[in-house]
């Protein structure tokens, strides 16, 4: 494959929140995004993979894919393998761990085709194959059609690289951003998170006002690919980002807890995170609550919901307090509550809009569920 032409490159999210993700995209200015199972597909050059690691805060990894063709069986799979340009991507110095997945194909054994990648990356190109390695080959079949991808994110891209402290269940980075998307969150409104944990929504909402992208602080695994331009890169990440609102310095976003570990995380993540400045976390229980000075905007949270922390049965009376609090203090405000349970949500009273697609997080099924300004 050449420097200049696209390719596809696939965006993952979590099923439920692919169109959110084709939002974001289209919002940063990518071509043509598409809505496709478990994610969001563009075409672009490796510039373009760079960008969306760099700056796409919905997405949970970005895959290149980089060749495909097809094949019936095993020996078919090996010579082609074997004649596939690696050298054009990959680097002899650095290893590679090939994982491989079949479906709906005469090639049904994906430890074999595993194996054979595998064999033919190390034997026709030279190159270390390790289960180890940090870059990793996907190999998918279906269909009889063999597609290399290869995963150049690294880490999973909620990792953002400024967040050392978590708590339990928390909310991931990517899951947080497409829900404030799908709240209209755009930067200029203040965000109030009354069970904030480790701080995630709040850290969030304040990067996507000051305009800060998402991977500012972490190296990706594209770094390591022959593709790869270090000056082009550096450029790309001393840019501005895209962003359609002008920066509001007096804007301020507020997360609480009843827990102070909690609160004492969230602070130093928002320090690390340089927003620290526009964040302001408070130990308070949801009872103690309410709505900050100067203009209004959203609230939303992600309590908990009985399935993993907590008994059910104790979380009907603190979703009602909750629900009580809100609309008594937060008139003229929306509210996004995020959990599995629907009971739990009712309890709130609160007029919640129909709710959109479930989505898996955590193992566990869970729904947004909105209001118009109270």
């Amino acid at each position: 494959m050449s420097q200049t032409e696209p390719f596809e490159i696939f965006l993952m999210a979590a099923p439920g929140l692919e169109p959110l993700l084709q939002d974001e995209t289209a919002a940063l200015g990518f071509h043509d995004p598409q809505v496709v199972p478990g994610g969001v597909t563009i075409q672009g050059t490796w510039p373009d993979v760079w960008r969306a690691n760099l700056q796409v805060r919905g997405a949970g990894r970005v895959l290149a894919r980089i060749g495909s063709f097809r094949a019936m069986h095993l020996a078919q799979l090996d010579k082609r393998a074997r004649k596939f340009p690696w050298s054009d991507v990959l680097r002899q110095d650095v290893p590679i761990r090939v994982e491989a997945t079949c479906r709906k194909s005469r090639i049904y054994h994906a430890n074999a085709a595993k194996q054979r990648v595998e064999t033919a990356l190390s034997e026709s190109s030279g190159l270390t194959v390790s289960a180890e390695a940090a870059l990793t080959l996907r190999v998918r079949i279906e269909d009889d059609l063999c597609t290399f991808s290869i995963d150049t994110s690294g880490e999973a891209l909620h990792k953002r690289g400024h967040k050392a402290a978590v708590g339990k269940a928390p909310m991931r980075e990517t899951f947080a951003a497409l829900f404030l998307r799908a709240c209209e969150f755009d930067g200029r409104e203040p965000v109030v998170d009354p069970m904030c944990g480790s701080g995630t929504f709040v850290i969030e909402a304040a990067e996507i006002a000051a305009g800060l992208a998402p991977g500012r602080s972490r190296s990706f695994g594209f770094e390591q690919l022959a593709s790869f331009d270090a000056k082009a890169w550096q450029e790309l990440r001393e840019a501005p980002m895209p962003v359609a609102h002008t920066v509001d310095q007096n804007i301020r976003f507020y997360g609480s807890d009843r827990d102070q570990g909690a609160v004492q995380n969230a602070t130093a993540n928002a320090q690390k995170a340089g927003v620290a400045e526009s964040t302001v976390f408070t130990r308070q229980a949801i009872s103690e609550l309410s709505a900050p000075e100067g203009p209004k905007g959203l609230v939303i949270v992600n309590p908990p919901y009985g399935a993993r922390i907590g008994n059910r049965k104790l979380l009907f009376g603190l979703y009602g307090s909750m629900g009580q609090v809100l609309k008594s203090q937060f008139k003229g405000w929306r509210v996004g509550i995020i959990t599995s349970d629907g009971g739990l949500a009712k309890a709130t009273g609160l007029p919640f809009r129909p709710t959109g697609a479930p989505v898996a997080h955590g193992g566990l099924t869970v729904k947004l569920y909105q209001t118009g300004r109270l």
